[in-house]
């Protein structure tokens, strides 16, 4: 009995571990299925994001496609992709119409085939072998249409590379000859009417000018010459003396006749009088002569002549002229420290000068004593004139419109608002500067800085 109780409790452990085993087993079978499961949605997850991705991407892709495809429909430049071997890869619309072809046509086809002759097949075979890999620019020729004529086209050659910097072959862009010739002619065109336009403008500026000074002119023009006249008449009279003279002298007349005729017409005191009737006569005439070609140098159009100019000498003659011009007392201090000269259009810069001085008398307009301080010195290599009048000053609001074609404050009818912007531009192709402000001390101040003749 005993050895049977011994056996059953050892057959009860056996059983016990078998089960205890089993169970592990089933455990870990359970956990390993549990990795699995969890992998599984792992990696089902990754595949869900990576659709995502792949998705977005394929759209954004599509996008870029889209974008692209609209700009090259839209180029109206010509667009040629070639390969390195010199195969059509893609073109854009704008060949395809000038041309009058399908892009199914052309697509795989040698570059060579879309000339017209052979000298530009001839140009096309050394950009794609003995120069691959250069740039060209604006190089010359004839595409041959669907219909076989030629058409002359200006087309820029570019090498394409990969990512990682492996030629792959050409990109060629252009537009047709005519089209470049008509733009080139209308904006040749519009470059001449804008030139003709301008010296119109300078020259109406310039009459316009000129007349404002006419009353001043003719003035400065009746001094020398009613002194030419008047020295002639006093001419006219001695000459009558004298003939009588002489023929007294010529008629036989004894000499105490002779010396009394002489004391009776005064003669000695007429032969000292000549040389002073003549040189005064002369100086009138020269006078005339000088105001003349002041007049025609500043009324004929501008040839753009390049001379040395005495700054000062330009400054005086237009104040002269501006202040006959004026009925009302109109002041002017002139300041120079040296002689200044400056190369270029006589002139043309009396035109500025008249411009500022007759700005200034306009200014003070309304003031008690009018007046205008010019002043003249050297900067560096510069020359610096400024104009410096007593008015009421220029407004803040003005300051940055006074040199605009067509700006003016004066009442209709007293200024074309032509004078400043012309004068800026004269001065600007004289290499020099035109600036307007205040003057600390009140008053409009004007600088004008041109450079220096060199000596």
């Amino acid at each position: 009995m005993a050895d049977d109780d011994a056996a059953g409790k050892g057959d009860a452990s056996r059983q016990t571990v078998e089960l205890l085993a089993a169970a592990t087993a089933a455990a870990a079978e359970d956990g390993i299925w549990l990795d699995v499961i969890h992998k599984m949605d792992e990696v089902y997850n990754d595949l869900l994001q990576y659709e995502v991705s792949l998705e977005e991407k394929n759209a954004a892709l599509e996008d870029s496609q889209q974008f692209i495809s609209s700009v090259l429909t839209s180029m109206s430049d010509l667009l040629i992709v070639c390969s390195r071997s010199g195969l059509i890869e893609s073109v854009n619309q704008a060949l395809l119409t000038l041309l009058g072809v399908d892009e199914k046509s052309l697509h795989g086809r040698p570059l060579f085939d879309l000339f017209a002759d052979d000298e530009s097949r001839q140009n096309a075979g050394r950009l794609l072998v003995e120069q691959i890999g250069q740039t060209l620019a604006d190089g010359e020729f004839m595409l041959r249409a669907a219909n076989g004529s030629g058409i002359p086209v200006s087309l820029n050659c570019t090498p394409r590379y990969s990512g990682v910097g492996k030629l792959l072959g050409v990109v060629i862009t252009g537009r047709p000859l005519g089209e470049l010739k008509r733009a080139y002619q209308a904006l040749r065109r519009a470059h001449e009417d804008l030139k003709t336009t301008q010296h119109q403008l300078i020259h109406s500026e310039k009459m316009a000018s000129l007349g404002r000074l006419v009353a001043g002119v003719a003035h400065e023009l009746n001094n020398p010459i009613s002194f030419v006249y008047g020295n002639a008449i006093a001419l006219k009279r001695y000459e009558e003396r004298f003939s009588r003279y002489l023929a007294a002298i010529h008629g036989g007349a004894s000499p105490e006749q002779c010396s009394a005729l002489r004391e009776e017409l005064r003669i000695d005191r007429m032969l000292s009088d000549l040389p002073s009737l003549i040189d005064g006569t002369l100086e009138g005439a020269e006078r005339t002569r000088d105001i003349v070609d002041a007049l025609k140098r500043f009324s004929v159009k501008d040839r753009d002549e390049r001379q040395e100019c005495d700054l000062r000498e330009i400054v005086e003659r237009a104040v002269s002229w501006i202040q006959k011009g004026i009925a009302s007392q109109f002041s002017v201090r002139l300041l120079f420290d040296v002689t200044l000269c400056t190369l270029g259009s006589p002139g043309q810069l009396l035109q500025v000068v008249m411009n500022l001085v007759q700005n200034a008398a306009d200014a003070t307009e309304g003031v008690q004593q009018r007046s205008l301080e010019i002043s003249g010195r050297a900067e560096g290599q510069d020359a610096v004139i400024e104009f410096h009048d007593n008015g009421p000053g220029i407004p803040a609001g003005n300051l940055g419109k006074l040199f605009e074609p067509f700006f003016t404050t004066k009442a209709v009818g007293r200024g074309t608002g032509l004078g400043l912007a012309i004068s800026y531009g004269i001065v600007e192709r004289h290499g020099g500067t035109l600036t307007a402000g205040n003057h600390p001390g009140g008053g409009g101040l004007f600088c004008l800085r041109l450079p220096l003749a060199k000596g």
